[in-house]
């Protein structure tokens, strides 16, 4: 998938229900676990503990 932001466009995922929902936009379009943090970093500043305590339930 091809996206790119300028960093000073980003936005901050910071709260988990915000996350969740990147992340299953992500999965619905065809976005792999293992590509997802390298995609929504893309996009978004991700508090990465939160990311990885929502991806490591799934």
């Amino acid at each position: 998938m091809e996206r790119y932001v300028e960093d000073y466009q980003k936005r901050r995922l910071t709260e988990r229900v915000d996350i969740i929902a990147a992340i299953n936009i992500l999965r619905s379009q065809g976005c792999e676990y293992d590509d997802l943090i390298e995609e929504i970093t893309k996009v978004f500043y991700v508090d990465l503990d939160t990311f990885n305590e929502i991806v490591m339930a799934a």
